[in-house]
């Protein structure tokens, strides 16, 4: 085992933060995953991904776990649909692409997402029309603390809307080691709905699309309007989309006349959470070396030597400053440490 002592994390998160690991470990395979937590069962431990949800906000003292397993294999074929199983440390576009191009549907909505497979249940990950709980069949997880292996499959993940057990009841409790998808092969169910991707779609030309056209059309959108880690450090969307009471919203719409919504239920509707920080003036805002950026009122971003600080501060202003407008309050999807 390589057990290495103040390492920077800065590479491994997509914010590019620049905090330490008191002690630090790569793991590169289940059996190595359960030596470490064996080993260390005294010492408190922190599962690193790929870093793409999270803003750190200081130094991590507990014993750093970054998650590396790699492996995508493909378990069942029938009945036009496969069972693909992807090891926690690939990477989750990766994954996307390998899937199209071995013909499996049911995820090229999710293409460019930042992020590693293993991350993929926790946040129950969802873009245009789709979301993770669609198209999963299960996952195997090792508990920390007696290293035991369960498989979780959809009920026991209790699934909501960027939420699940393993950041609720079992949070800090299990460390997902692999999971397994239930996609076409065939008879592709394309996911449609959100108008941006039928626009993009013209745009291309394309009249007949296939699940490799619908992967293009959401990689062009998502990289007109987000920002790339690799040059602007951002951790993708930070805020949730709030869901307010529909009196609620009709009160907001005499006073907002242009106030976007989604119905969610007969007494429920969504509300962008990207409009509410834009029209609070925020949309294109720089602070020193942060801010907001300007094509994606969502998404916060490090423009080189901000501190983890710094991003929570301006989020933290961002929340007050919408209950203040719309008495809505807008939650974090990022997960601040």
């Amino acid at each position: 085992m390589n057990l290495q002592h103040q390492v920077s994390l800065k590479p491994h998160n997509t914010f590019g933060i620049a905090v330490s690991a008191n002690d630090y470990c790569n793991i590169t395979s289940i059996d190595q995953l359960e030596t470490v937590l064996r080993d260390y069962k005294n010492k408190n431990v922190f599962v690193l991904g790929g870093g793409s949800n999270l803003l750190l906000t200081k130094d991590i003292e507990d014993l750093v776990l970054h998650i590396n397993i790699k492996g995508i294999e493909v378990l069942a074929q029938q009945n036009h649909t496969a069972l693909v199983k992807a090891q926690a440390g690939e990477n989750w576009h990766e994954f996307v692409l390998w899937c199209i191009e071995h013909n499996y549907g049911g995820i090229e909505n999710l293409s460019l997402i930042p992020g590693n497979v293993g991350a993929s249940p926790i946040q129950n990950i969802g873009a245009y029309g789709v979301e993770l709980k669609d198209v999963f069949h299960s996952c195997e997880a090792i508990h920390i603390e007696d290293q035991s292996i369960r498989t979780f499959n959809a009920d026991d993940c209790q699934f909501d809307y960027r939420q699940s057990i393993f950041k609720g009841a079992l949070k800090n409790k299990y460390i997902i080691t692999s999971v397994t998808f239930k996609l076409t092969t065939s008879h592709h169910k394309l996911n449609l709905d959100y108008g941006a991707i039928k626009t993009q779609l013209q745009q291309m030309k394309v009249q007949e699309p296939t699940i490799k056209d619908i992967s293009n059309a959401v990689i062009a959108i998502r990289q007109s309007k987000l920002p790339d880690p690799k040059d602007i450090g951002n951790s993708g969307s930070f805020f949730k989309n709030p869901v307010i009471t529909t009196a609620q919203y009709q009160k907001l719409q005499d006073q907002f006349s242009d106030i976007p919504g989604y119905t969610v239920s007969e007494t429920e509707v969504k509300v962008p959470a990207g409009w509410l920080i834009e029209k609070a003036g925020f949309k294109g805002k720089r602070f020193n070396d942060y801010g907001v950026h300007k094509n994606q009122a969502l998404v916060l971003v490090n423009y080189g030597n901000a501190s983890g600080s710094d991003i929570y501060n301006l989020a933290l202003l961002i929340q007050k400053t919408v209950k203040r407008l719309f008495n809505i309050d807008i939650e974090t999807e990022v997960n601040i440490i």
